[in-house]
């Protein structure tokens, strides 16, 4: 992600299903159900845990449901069943969180060649209706099994990087030439007095990775630059003419 935030499920009382949204939802007020961390990274092999709190004052049921994903040119996941080649064992799939408890997950992985990755969706079922819909809510663990080789700046190139005025926005286009997952730390602007920055994502082997980033000061950007955890990429900005 992140890759990944939040998603829901509203189920209707005949039990039809109606999404919410995919991957990022709003909590009300008083929902308190969490998961932490949202991201773990293991070098190869995971033994491991995370954490499922219930801050809320009723019982929760929470089912356990490993998934493999692939992230698209602007980081959305598609989501399928688990990997064959992704070898992981959990301390349990089902269980029952009483009110403001935290319940530990423990888990091992390995995979059959790395890097590879899958998220693990805790789904809580017995929150109040809304509406006369029964919720669900799902929150993700995602688990990264790095290779032994980090990335190195040779694996990526800046494919585009270009400030669009019409739209007042910075484009900026990334791609994973070689074998290896990183991560981007930060994507800074820099326009000399005035600085924006977009968050962190992953960047998969043998892809790429669009992002678009606000420009709001009235001088345009001049400079873009990638941090990664070794090494950092840097790149003049064009600006796009129509």
């Amino acid at each position: 992600m992140s890759a990944f935030r939040r998603r829901s499920r509203l189920v209707a009382a005949c039990g039809r299903l109606l999404p919410l949204a995919l991957l990022c939802i709003f909590v009300p007020p008083g929902r308190a159900q969490t998961v932490r961390p949202v991201i773990a990274e293991f070098q190869e092999k995971a033994r491991a845990r995370f954490e499922l709190v219930n801050n809320s004052l009723i019982p929760l049921n929470v089912i356990l449901e490993p998934k493999s994903f692939t992230l698209n040119e602007d980081g959305l996941p598609s989501f399928r069943p688990l990997d064959k080649e992704i070898h992981l064992k959990l301390s349990t799939m089902s269980f029952r969180i009483p009110p403001r408890q935290t319940y530990y997950i423990f888990y091992e992985a390995t995979a059959d060649r790395y890097p590879a990755w899958f998220v693990i969706y805790a789904t809580f079922a017995g929150l109040p209706q809304q509406s006369g819909l029964n919720v669900q809510l799902e929150l993700p663990h995602t688990v990264y099994l790095l290779q032994k080789r980090p990335l190195e700046e040779r694996d990526v190139q800046i494919q585009a990087a270009e400030f669009i005025p019409d739209s007042h926005q910075v484009t900026v286009e990334l791609e994973n030439r070689g074998d290896c997952y990183g991560r981007v730390e930060q994507v800074e602007i820099d326009g000399g007095r005035d600085k924006t920055s977009h968050p962190g994502f992953p960047l998969m082997p043998h892809s790429r990775r669009k992002i678009q980033v606000d420009w709001k000061a009235s001088q345009p950007p001049q400079r873009l630059l990638v941090r990664f955890k070794k090494f950092r990429l840097e790149k003049a900005l064009q600006e796009r003419r129509n």
